[in-house]
């Protein structure tokens, strides 16, 4: 007999609570197919595409487009074929399915409402099935065990199509990972760490968030109120964790970029592709994370161990409509300058359009901040948590400098580096500062790393 199932908003990663509907890929009574896109939704960090875990069809749609749902929530309802079994389907396990109690709904659906070429979605945590004809009901009633990792049969239980995608595009096996969840559930935790055992990534991502005591409202009338959502909400979460847990300090110099530009307009002279100054900047902090390896890493607080990444993937600061994002160029230190202003670019226009996927907005080892575009000298800037620095670089002006033992008007940037000092010291932040400022002055000294 066909029954109707509930699919929910599932977690989107990266912590988020919350989305809003941007456009419906499916109508009521379209037939779908076991992981078609059905809604196309906003979160905090990029538009992305979401996957329904059930084929059948669609008998109930749940929010109009520009409603924000928070994850959990319905999205819509399809009526498969038969009962959902543990054996079929895709494992894209979502939230609010969990296994300790069920969440799907079932009712009774006219005969033939069920899409024909639509199959049963095999929820391992949706409510569990009618018993089968010709089964006893004790046997339908008992929960099939977990599938264990490694196993050779049966679909892999992952928190969310999302996760799932994480995997496949970094070549992560997900067969071979042990999840962390209930009953082996793989989570976006699990994944990550397999990234970093294997090349890199980024610590655990998702932890609940402290959120601070509410404090005395003011009086009636008084200011105007802006609800912390959407992308500034997710950003101040971030800004907050990093406060809480990272003890950073901040060193800075001033240095004379004159020769780095000048470099530039030779290369851009030369004919080929345009090198833009960020990708320049770009590979000094990849020549310098070689020298001072102790800054591409993070703080694992529960192993209470630092670890240290094998690759540099690099995220950078953009400044969108919808607020601040760091995309992240991934092998930064396999790149060239070429190679990094083209990725640049893509990544930027990416992130106006807001279409940056969860996978171009996460796993960053070490931040590059221009704030210089924004007409500033200098900052402090809050770490990209959980990475272990960040570099910022102010703008570059004309300025009076003693240049060969003589007054002269140089090409002046002020460089800061913000850190967390349990990966590291004063001396190596230094060590590694000097020697980006070194890079800057005289950009021959990158040729001993090419």
């Amino acid at each position: 007999m066909a029954q109707v199932l509930e699919f929910k908003l599932p977690d989107l990663g990266e912590g988020l609570t919350e989305a809003e509907i941007v456009r419906w890929l499916v109508k009521v009574g379209d037939v779908v197919a076991v992981d078609q896109p059905v809604v196309e939704v906003e979160t905090a960090k990029a538009m992305v595409e979401v996957p329904c875990p059930y084929g059948g069809v669609v008998t109930a749609r749940f929010g109009e487009e520009g409603a924000e749902l928070p994850v959990g929530a319905p999205l819509l309802t399809v009526a498969v074929g038969a009962p959902a079994t543990e054996s079929e389907g895709s494992g894209n396990v979502l939230v609010g399915y969990g296994t300790q109690a069920p969440a799907a709904r079932r009712r009774r659906v006219r005969a033939g409402v069920a899409g024909a070429d639509g199959r049963p979605q095999p929820l391992r945590t949706a409510a569990a099935a009618p018993p089968a004809r010709g089964t006893a009901p004790a046997a339908a009633q008992q929960p099939a065990p977990p599938p264990a990792p490694g196993s050779a049969g049966g679909p892999v239980p992952v928190i969310s199509p999302l996760v799932r995608k994480l995997a496949r595009d970094n070549g992560v096996d997900l067969r071979r990972l042990a999840g962390s969840g209930p009953d082996g559930l793989i989570l976006r935790a699990d994944v990550e760490s397999a990234l970093r055992a294997g090349t890199a990534g980024t610590p655990v991502a998702g932890e609940p968030v402290v959120r601070a005591v509410p404090t005395a409202a003011p009086p009636a009338g008084a200011g105007v109120r802006i609800p912390l959502k959407g992308v500034r909400g997710a950003v101040a979460d971030k800004l907050s964790r990093s406060r809480r847990e990272i003890p950073d300090a901040t060193c800075w110099v001033d240095a004379d970029a004159t020769e780095l530009m000048r470099a530039r307009t030779a290369m851009n002279t030369a004919g080929g592709p345009k090198i833009s100054l960020l990708a320049l900047l770009a590979r000094v902090c990849t020549a310098a994370l070689a020298r001072f390896p102790e800054l591409n890493s993070f703080v694992d607080t529960e192993a209470r161990e630092v670890v240290r990444l094998d690759h540099v993937h690099l995220g950078f600061a953009a400044q969108t409509e919808r607020g601040l994002v760091v995309p992240v160029v991934r092998d930064a230190h396999a790149r060239d300058a070429e190679s990094l202003t083209a990725e640049f670019a893509r990544l930027t226009e990416a992130a106006r359009a807001a279409t940056l996927t969860p996978g171009e907005l996460t796993g960053g080892t070490f931040t590059l901040n221009n704030y210089g575009v924004f007409g500033v000298d200098g900052s402090t800037p809050i770490i990209n948590h959980p990475e272990a620095a960040m570099l910022g670089v102010g703008r570059i002006v004309p300025k009076p400098w003693v240049h060969e033992g003589e007054l002269a008007v140089r090409q002046v940037v002020q460089l800061s580096l913000t850190f967390d000092h349990r990966v590291c010291d004063g001396g190596t932040a230094g060590g590694f500062l000097r020697y980006v400022a070194d890079c800057v002055e005289q950009p021959a000294v990158l040729l001993r790393t090419l």
